[in-house]
């Protein structure tokens, strides 16, 4: 070995491979695929009559994700990671070049629908290779770097859909969607499959048992996601007419600054769980979250609206790496992909109900804006509360 390569290796962790960091990548690509999208939407559907229908934009996405979690949970661990992984990737693929053909509100509707298979399946597989690479005691190190590459992803995504709609329109922005996505996918196919026991895919992987569906060794941290993306839904519906009612013409400005505010801490929390472990630190995300939609609810500039986005960006950042950790400690090895996808339909459940309680608190009233936030801050002071009643024993694997 050379005393460069070696000096590298100590530098960096060793779960550090080419393979992480092209899972990595392949991340950063899917999430900015259906994410640069999502600033245009209510507009888009304003024009096509649907402007009564914008808490179903995101609500519909996250149902159908919701949904299809436990097949994607159970196909993860009978079938493999990658298959599940270009699954989710395709389907964002195809939904997104028939974005521009289907143009009526219902065929919107139904897009919206189906356009949540792919994070329904493409998360669950790669956070399920992801915890077959790395040792236990760099989980939140590891979810913390990819999750990173995620978010990045999340930036970079509405910022680039914001300009490509401003410069070319709304198709060419779909367009560049389907590009991406497609992007991702071939980038995975040259991942190994980690999965050690593999079976051929059959009828019966899509036949749930009742005991299939939901992990209940993870329940505490799925519960704990569900309050506090509350606060996501809320924000991926309403901001957009926030935004713009305070006079930033790009609307994906918040979500590029909360997502970069996201980035760094990242992997300073997933570091501090491994350290300190699981709960300190979603106390410290859950109070966060609170604080950053009182921030927004009160905001009368946007210079105050895009501090909240630095505030929610840090509890993000802090919340995604942990959450994650906890919920593979918690798990065993044999129903990775389940657990994962429990957690994962916490967060579907959570982003869809705060997206469809936003839109019927709002119906378009710029005086209810402080009281859609606050509903966040609510949530999220009740995500506290809970880990406050969780024993110490929950911070580690059982």
């Amino acid at each position: 070995m050379s005393r460069a390569s070696g000096k590298l290796k100590r530098i960096l962790p060793p779960f550090f491979t080419l393979n992480f960091f092209v899972l990595c990548l392949s991340s950063f690509l899917f999430f900015a695929s259906f994410n640069m999208i999502i600033p245009e939407l209510p507009s888009y559907l304003s024009s096509l009559g649907g402007e009564d229908y914008k808490g179903l934009i995101i609500s519909l996405f996250t149902l159908t994700a919701g949904l299809s979690r436990p097949f994607s949970g159970k196909l993860a661990d009978k079938i493999g990671r990658i298959p599940v992984m270009v699954f989710g990737a395709i389907v964002c693929f195809v939904i997104s070049m028939l974005y521009p053909v289907i143009t009526s509100v219902a065929g919107f509707l139904l897009l919206r629908f189906v356009h949540g298979f792919s994070t329904g399946f493409t998360p669950t597989g790669t956070s399920a290779f992801v915890a077959d690479i790395v040792p236990f005691n760099r989980r939140g190190e590891a979810m913390g770097i990819q999750s990173l590459f995620g978010s990045l992803g999340m930036a970079a995504g509405p910022a680039a859909g914001g300009y490509i709609a401003a410069e070319y329109g709304i198709n060419p922005l779909f367009y560049a969607s389907a590009a991406t996505a497609i992007l991702s996918i071939l980038i995975i196919l040259r991942l190994k499959e980690t999965l050690e026991e593999k079976e051929t895919l059959a009828l019966h992987h899509f036949k749930l048992q009742r005991h299939e569906i939901i992990e209940k060794r993870v329940l505490p941290p799925s519960l704990v996601l569900f309050l506090t993306v509350f606060s996501f839904g809320v924000v991926l519906t309403i901001i957009p007419d926030y935004s713009e009612f305070l006079g930033i013409k790009n609307k994906g400005l918040f979500f590029a600054v909360f997502t970069l505010s996201s980035l760094g801490i990242r992997i300073i929390a997933g570091k501090a769980s491994d350290k300190y472990g699981r709960i300190p630190v979603m106390k410290i995300a859950s109070l966060s979250m609170a604080l950053a939609m009182l921030i927004i609810a009160l905001a009368s500039t946007k210079t105050m609206l895009l501090f909240g986005g630095v505030v929610f960006g840090a509890s993000v950042g802090m919340n995604s790496p942990t959450i994650s950790a906890w919920t593979i400690d918690l798990s065993l090895d044999k129903f990775r992909g389940r657990a994962l996808a429990t957690m994962y339909i916490a967060l579907e459940a959570g982003i869809g109900i705060g997206a469809i309680t936003s839109g019927f608190v709002f119906q378009n009233k710029v005086e209810n804006f402080f009281l859609v936030f606050s509903l966040g801050t609510i949530t999220s002071l009740l995500a506290f509360i809970y880990l406050l009643t969780i024993p110490k024993n929950q911070n580690i694997s059982l």
